[in-house]
């Protein structure tokens, strides 16, 4: 391990605007911080936000930064690359945007049911061997999860440069009659003037260079709506 990933991780130890928790042994157990972030990691009753697999946390600082009437909490399990995201809030005194540390499968141990507003997944791993398709972070499995921790009709939001990933995520939306607020497979073109869909990852910004269209699709989940397999194919 490289001598910097070591001092990152030392000093995010010492950050207060950070939870580690990367145990596996304590997948299914409730964490402390379940149903209490508003009162007693954030101290307001303000709308909560999270970004998942936030990698440097690029999203969770900017919309943390537009948005002051808002929480938000980056997720990953990559402490290296939250080290940036965490120590900028704590730079710019962001006292809206907080960090976990933990594999997103552990969830539902760090927040409770009815808890989350909305969820953002910015350029997550598309997993695109069929074989790894329940890793996707928009497959049945995670939207579930997400469904349990997500008020009703709490937004989905995603964000990436992979079109099989996209038409995917459109079409398991669409068998399952999910509310979709938006679909494009051309975002800076198709929705230039939107102010948060403008704020770009260092991926992001990577892709655009290489000539890559961004795509994003934003639906509802219902409390009442299990999510399973689309039966039609892409």
């Amino acid at each position: 391990m490289g001598k910097n990933k070591l001092e990152r991780w030392a000093e995010m130890a010492t950050f207060n605007n950070v939870i580690q928790h990367a145990d596996e042994a304590g997948y299914g157990k409730n964490h402390p911080v379940k149903g209490k972030w508003r009162t007693s990691v954030f101290k307001n009753p303000d709308p909560l936000i999270l970004e998942l697999g936030c990698g440097r946390g690029e999203y969770t600082i900017s919309l943390a930064s537009r948005f002051p009437e808002k929480n938000y909490v980056g997720v990953d399990i990559k402490g290296a690359r939250m080290w940036r995201g965490a120590k900028s809030a704590r730079d710019l005194n962001l006292q809206n945007a907080f960090f976990l540390r933990t594999r997103i499968e552990f969830i539902n141990s760090f927040f409770d049911e009815n808890e989350v507003d909305e969820i953002w997944l910015t350029f997550p791993d598309p997993q695109n061997e069929k074989r790894n398709s329940n890793k996707r972070l928009t497959c049945p499995w995670f939207l579930n999860a997400y469904r349990n921790i997500l008020k009703d009709n709490g937004v989905v939001h995603l964000k990436t440069d992979n079109s099989e990933l996209f038409r995917y995520t459109l079409n398991l939306a669409q068998y399952n009659r999910l509310h979709i607020l938006e679909a494009t497979d051309d975002l800076h073109n198709h929705l230039p003037d939107n102010d948060i869909l403008r704020i770009r990852t260092h991926y992001e910004d990577k892709f655009l260079r290489e000539g890559l269209k961004i795509n994003y699709i934003a639906f509802a989940l219902r409390k009442n709506i299990i999510i399973t397999d689309a039966a039609a194919e892409e």
